[in-house]
């Protein structure tokens, strides 16, 4: 018996070793959702597309394989894109499969014929339409190896209606899978590379997402740094590549105000960037004269920015890279006659001085809660591998700037689009990624109602769920701009419904915060729970623009 193109399909994507599509089924791709279902595969049916493609893409983060999100053509495929955008600007492998019209009304005004490739080629490193059955093979093994290599990102193919459901001839299989392995430096980049850091006299680390992406690259990130003596700072994306805990540490870069450790960069001469991606965090920020040197390991050449003038780039594997300059470094210091300049200094410690912003306000009792107490609360209750997904907007802000980190990927933040609504859908697909791992999506109000309806989906999927909402009734990073450019707010106030009762219409269970006493126990029964559970907590973002005062009267602490 013949197979269908969309068998071959879902053949194809078990090859690849696809475990999950996220999607919703329209008209048009019956059959491949059928095939889904006579596979090993699971279809997590979500609520609204959108969810589906954020919850794609932390499970690729995660795991650094493409996971699949699916849709019908015309309004489904483009609900996908938001997810999408999000990927590729995140630097996360994603394969975006959507039905598309078939060939007999593809050149003509049709209904819900819309030309989708093109739409989805800025947004994606690869877009595509399967013109044949026979293609399938080929396409679907291009659009991963696209996907997962180099830098990462989503690819896009959509499936005409009638090639989906084409007979295809039996001896077409799924194509072999071949590894890309990267390069690695040349010796001379590696001796150029030591020959700038021992000249330099205050040399930073920065460690970028990349860094975070591949496995061993923070355990050789960690021996570089002990061997060099080099304070590290990661990007908002990278952050736990480097343990908070460790002395050298100087915490995450990206907030929107001169903090402690952007003096680390003021005095830096050097910097040793170690899978940093522009677009985490915009190099004028971190060399705004544009005369720092610079030292690029990734696995391919930066991009072109007049602050981010690269001086020496070692390309290819970024942990082989790191334990080559480091190794390099250790035999030119030993045969230097006098120890690098920054050795002798002692380490600045401004990962102390966070520890004690965060440890002053861990007891604060008033309600509503200070975001330091939350925060506070919420690294207590998870683990140094356990997961937190902090959303766009105020709590991305405290979250990433005053969250401790130990581990790389467990703390997730979009810092490419900035994505706000991800973290609930994302969570999902974070828990399917990592089952032993207790799982947070730490939202604010306003992007929590963008994607609450996938608490029906975790519900109905039996996928453990754990939200907590940082609750202001408002647009809270908005307001707090507008109240510090402006000296005044306005159209950033809204109303919310009973989240308690919401949770609990869907077959969850809510809880309401209403003493500082009860987030912690809140948390650890949510965690700890099989089922779904969203905490409201009133947050005092009063707490916002003392912040940014402070900051703006801080002094050098190095």
């Amino acid at each position: 018996m013949s197979a269908t193109a969309a068998q071959l399909l879902v053949r194809c994507l078990e090859a690849e070793g696809v475990q999950y599509v996220f999607g919703i089924p329209g008209e048009e791709n019956i059959h491949f959702v059928q095939a889904l279902e006579d596979s090993e595969i699971r279809y997590v049916l979500v609520r609204h597309e959108q969810a589906a493609s954020f919850m794609a893409e932390m499970y690729g983060r995660l795991t650094q394989r493409a996971a699949v999100c699916s849709a019908t053509l015309g309004p489904g495929a483009i609900n996908l894109q938001l997810g999408v955008a999000d990927a590729t600007t995140n630097s996360t492998p994603l394969i975006a499969l959507t039905a598309q019209v078939g060939r007999d009304r593809s050149y003509k005004e049709s209904h819900q014929g819309i030309d989708l490739v093109p739409m989805f080629d800025p947004i994606t490193k690869w877009s595509a339409l399967i013109p044949t059955p026979e293609s399938i093979p080929e396409i679907l093994r291009k659009a991963f190896k696209t996907a997962q290599t180099e830098r990462p990102g989503a690819v896009y193919l959509a499936v005409p209606e009638d090639i989906e459901a084409a007979e295809v001839p039996d001896d077409l299989v799924p194509l072999r899978i071949d590894r890309v392995r990267p390069n690695e430096p040349t010796d001379g980049q590696v001796d150029r590379a030591v020959e700038l850091l021992m000249a330099a006299e205050r040399p930073i680390v920065l460690a970028g997402h990349g860094a975070a992406r591949e496995d061993g690259a923070a355990a050789q990130l960690l021996r570089f740094a002990e061997a060099t003596g080099i304070p590290v700072a990661a990007t908002f994306h990278a952050k736990g590549v480097f343990p908070d805990d460790h002395p050298l540490g100087l915490g995450a870069v990206g907030f929107m105000r001169h903090d402690y450790v952007n003096f680390g960069f003021d005095a830096a001469d050097a910097i040793v960037a170690i899978g940093y991606e522009l677009q985490e965090f915009d190099p004028k920020k971190i060399n705004p004269d544009g005369d720092a040197t610079i030292i690029h390991v990734h696995r391919f050449p930066a991009e072109v920015d007049r602050h981010y003038p690269v001086d020496v780039g070692l390309h290819g594997s970024i942990g082989r890279s790191l334990e080559l300059f480091t190794e390099a470094f250790q035999r030119a210091d030993a045969a230097a006659a006098a120890p690098a300049p920054w050795r002798s200094r002692e380490a600045p410690g401004v990962a102390a001085l966070l520890r004690d912003e965060l440890d002053e306000h861990a007891g604060d009792e008033q309600v509503p809660l200070s975001p330091q107490r939350i925060v506070a609360d919420t690294r207590e209750a998870l683990g140094r591998e356990d997961i937190v997904l902090a959303d766009t907007g105020a709590v991305k802000m405290w979250m990433a700037r005053l969250y401790p980190t130990y581990a790389p990927n467990t703390c997730l933040l979009s810092n490419g689009l900035s994505t706000m609504g991800f973290s609930l859908p994302g969570a999902l697909g974070a828990k399917l990624a990592r089952p032993d791992a207790k799982i947070l999506a730490a939202t604010g109000d306003g992007a929590f109602l963008m994607h609450a309806q996938e608490l029906e989906t975790a519900v109905r999927e039996g996928i453990p769920l754990c939200v907590l909402v940082w609750e202001d009734d408002g647009y809270g990073l908005i307001e707090w701009k507008m109240e510090m450019e402006l000296g005044t707010s306005s159209s950033v106030k809204f109303g919310n419904p009973d989240v308690v009762a919401f949770t609990e219409s869907f077959g969850g269970r809510g809880i309401r915060i209403t003493e500082a006493s009860q987030l912690l126990p809140a948390l650890r029964k949510g965690l700890d729970s099989d089922g779904v559970t969203v905490i409201a907590v009133p947050v005092d973002y009063r707490e916002n623009l003392k912040l940014t005062e402070r900051l703006g009267e801080l002094e050098s602490p190095l």
